[in-house]
């Protein structure tokens, strides 16, 4: 699952900004003589193009670029092509730096304005803007930095379009807490694609298109009682959540069926290499049953919260490349964040991420499973971002359990970076 290298929407819509510094030079462009005279360009005229992507390689005058689109393009870069270089995060080029061929590397993003040679695999540039890999990485950091000290992750309540606020219940295997998200006029909101978890396929999406029962991932600055959250950004999507026993599975088409105990229906879903499987120890999954069944204040994690650090919904994010932004252990007292007296969910999801992956071939028909998966894509497929076995004891303390009061999309992630695909 990823938010990180999110250098792919993010930086994508950054250089998009950026284009509109040459607007001015665009619109000149488009009165040629024959544009003045209202007559139609030549045919011959080369068609023009803007690649952005991460350079593969550099030969002499020529770049290799990897496109966000998917393909490889050859930039020419000529005596006359303009080359800056930008800080990530900067919104236009009245700060670019003048840069050389020389200084830019393999890694390093770059948006190309140019032509489209005839044989429609290369460009000819006119200009070159640059942001270097260690640039990336290094704003990268500070977004996970800033999604684990000020995010938090759960499940859509409700939503009050006209008082733009959204209460999102924290995922838990005990005290049910909420937290009221409000929204401003500088609130980023995104909306994950329907087939897929990563944060680069997530796209602009307007407060409508959030619904009660949606996953929710928001950071920004809370009230000293964690009950309310200002968000800075906000990324949601609509996933499945299935609990109950497989009946089938097929490793060579790698999918598995599970009878869901709640709406009694068999569900096929994909598991592929970005699925997250994990699977309870017994003595974990017990406790956890222990508190669905309310007799318990023990915590769930036999592993401490680190010291000074207070839990949120979804402590412990995605550190893989390509994933959702992860909240992480907000520091303060028992009011931070979706804490819970005497442990709480952050701990759990902390001790799951830590556990080694578990393998499809791990899986056995009968086995209780919990498990969160994409919507489905047009083909209606539903694709496992996180699958949980060895949870019977919590199906038989609670048989209509849902996943998403103990997981989220991100929570199995892996373990350390918080939000390393960032929502």
């Amino acid at each position: 699952m990823v938010f990180w290298n999110r250098p792919g929407r993010e930086l994508a819509l950054l250089f998009a900004a950026i284009c509109l510094s040459f607007g001015a030079r665009s619109a000149a462009d488009s009165q040629s003589p024959e544009a003045q005279a209202g007559q139609q360009p030549s045919s011959q005229t080369p068609a023009a193009a803007r690649p952005v992507g991460t350079i593969k390689s550099i030969s002499g005058t020529a770049i290799t670029l990897a496109t966000d689109a998917g393909s490889d393009v050859t930039v020419q870069v000529q005596d006359g092509t303009k080359l800056v270089r930008i800080a990530p995060g900067q919104k236009d080029l009245k700060e670019a730096t003048p840069i050389q061929l020389s200084d830019v590397q393999p890694g390093d993003r770059i948006l190309v304005r140019g032509k489209l040679a005839e044989d429609g695999k290369s460009v000819v540039a006119a200009s070159v803007i640059a942001m270097k890999r260690a640039d990336i990485a290094e704003k990268q950091s500070r977004d996970r930095e800033e999604w684990q000290k000020h995010g938090f992750g759960g499940l859509v309540n409700s939503v009050d379009a006209a008082g733009n606020t959204i209460s999102v219940a924290l995922p838990s295997a005990g005290e049910k807490k909420s937290v009221a998200v409000h929204l401003s006029k500088d609130t980023i909101l995104r909306r994950y694609a329907s087939d897929s978890v990563k944060f680069d396929d997530a796209k602009p999406a307007s407060l409508d298109r959030i619904k009660p029962g949606d996953q929710l991932r928001a950071r920004g600055t809370r009230s000293a009682d964690g009950s309310e959250l200002t968000a800075d950004e906000i990324v949601s999507g609509t996933f499945r959540n299935i609990a109950g026993t497989i009946s089938a599975l097929d490793t060579s088409a790698g999918t598995i069926t599970v009878q869901d105990l709640v709406s009694k229906r068999s569900i096929t879903v994909r598991i592929t290499a970005e699925s997250q499987l994990r699977k309870l120890p017994a003595p974990m999954a017990q406790r956890i049953a222990t508190r669905l069944k309310g007799t318990s204040t023990e915590g769930t994690s036999s592993a401490p919260t680190p010291s000074g650090a207070g839990s949120t919904a979804n402590a412990g994010q995605t550190a893989k490349p390509s994933g959702p932004p992860s909240g992480g252990a907000e520091s303060g007292g028992s009011g931070g964040m979706g804490r819970s007296g005497g442990g709480g969910t952050a701990d759990l999801q902390q001790t799951i991420s830590r556990m080694p992956a578990a393998m499809l071939a791990d899986l056995q028909k009968g086995d209780a499973v919990m498990v969160v998966a994409t919507e489905g894509g047009a083909n209606g497929v539903s694709t496992v971002i996180t699958l949980l076995g060895g949870v019977e004891p919590i199906l038989e303390a609670s048989p209509k359990s849902n996943p998403s009061t103990i997981l989220s999309p991100w929570s199995l992630s892996s373990g350390a970076g918080g939000e390393a695909a960032t929502p």
